[in-house]
């Protein structure tokens, strides 16, 4: 006999995952219609546009693809890729590496510029590099979720631009939450994805690229063989599930199938941008902002650190150095069981030095804020850690109040 699902209730404070918005979860009981149902195609069409927004661009191609924010990395890597392409990965944090085996994968020829994770790169050094290797794509993160940095771009941009360079960005973290200038920067392809500032279940990774990128595409175009055997490419991409050049003749007026879509998630999709634009893309970030601003009253009224270069520190993402002595784990257990609150850890070398408070769409809410900071203090002083009572909520307040 099997158990009816029970899940307890959850403040997510994670760098991701968040809380899906109540609007989402009721728009995902609608019932299922056809993937090429007129009615659908209709809601495809107000997606589309509607994923334009929060990128700043005016691109025509903008879509979703079935799979987490990874499939839409890999999908617009492998799109460019062909083997012996070489590839620019500056690293300032785990998720750059995940770009980089995406390209190795690939067969490219990888280039990494490293640095500590504590701080993000200076563009020029970045166009130094460039400079010197002559890559054919540089592959960057815009917000880095492990050390809550964020990667300025435009100068970078604009010299991929300029000098025949593909420009490929993870602004995973970063969409919704915070400005991102698509067409202003320079970007040639930025991927995002549901399960942060849209406040949409996992599931969706959303993609945007101009007709630089198109051209690629389209050279590199085979139909499905089950449709016809007219089109071979010796140039095809490696993948048929993440084929770019297919997936764009489905949200294209060709409509052409590809796959059944995932029609409760393109309804929560829908409900999820159509809330981020009716709120406002500015006040959106706004919000975000001023959560973040809170959360680091908070933090430092209790005597922590945040980590990290606080000039460069994205606004969803706040990473807090564990102080000595303190057992990082145990603190996160204590706020998940004994509070119902659930914050991160982190990776790399970072494991077991910093804990993460995300600060993103629906979760990205004043009284939120409020109790994982009540909640956080609370497990610290129960863990024996030295820090100053009763000081991070009226922080966080003044700081509401100004």
């Amino acid at each position: 006999m099997f158990n009816e699902i029970n899940t307890p209730i959850r403040t997510i404070m994670t760098p991701g995952p968040v809380e899906a918005h109540p609007n989402v979860l009721r728009v995902m009981s609608t019932p299922i219609l056809g993937q090429f149902d007129p009615a659908f195609l209709a809601i495809m069409d107000e997606v589309k546009e509607m994923i334009k927004i929060p990128f700043g661009t005016k691109n025509e191609q903008a879509f979703a693809i079935d799979g987490t924010s990874r499939s839409g990395l890999e999908a617009a890597l492998i799109g460019l890729i062909e083997p012996g392409d070489k590839v620019l990965i500056p690293a300032y944090g785990r998720f750059a590496y995940l770009l980089g085996e995406i390209c190795e994968r690939a067969k490219a020829q990888v280039t990494y510029l490293e640095k500590a994770w504590d701080s993000v790169f200076e563009q020029d050094a970045i166009i130094a590099e460039i400079k010197r290797v002559n890559p054919k794509i540089v592959a960057l993160v815009h917000g880095e979720t492990a050390n809550g940095q964020m990667q300025p771009l435009e100068k970078i941009g604009k010299f991929c631009q300029a000098n025949d360079v593909f420009f490929v960005v993870d602004t995973v973290a970063t969409y919704g939450g915070a400005p991102v200038k698509v067409d202003e920067w320079g970007i040639d392809i930025a991927i995002a994805g549901t399960q942060k500032c849209v406040s949409v279940p996992s599931g969706l990774s959303l993609i945007t690229y101009n007709e630089r990128v198109e051209k690629v595409l389209t050279a590199r175009y085979q139909k499905e063989l089950g449709l016809s055997k007219d089109f071979r490419n010796e140039r095809h991409i490696s993948s048929n599930y993440l084929d770019l050049s297919q997936l764009q003749r489905y949200w294209n007026k060709e409509r052409i199938n590809h796959h059944t879509e995932s029609t409760s998630m393109i309804y929560a999709l829908h409900e999820g941008l159509r809330m981020m634009i009716q709120e406002g893309i500015e006040n959106g970030y706004e919000r975000h902002s001023q959560n973040d601003r809170a959360i680091q009253a908070g933090i430092e009224a209790m005597g922590l650190f945040i980590f990290g270069d606080r000039t460069t520190k994205m606004p969803t993402v706040t990473p807090i150095l564990i102080p000595e002595g303190v057992d990082g784990d145990a603190v996160r257990n204590t706020l998940l069981h004994d509070f119902g609150v659930e914050i991160a850890s982190s990776f790399g070398p970072l494991q077991g030095k910093v804990w993460r408070i995300g600060n993103m769409g629906f979760s990205s809410r004043k009284e939120n804020v409020l109790h994982v900071l009540a909640a956080f203090e609370a497990a610290l002083l129960f863990h024996g850690a030295a820090i100053h009572r009763g000081e991070a909520v009226l922080a966080a307040l003044n700081e509401y109040n100004k």
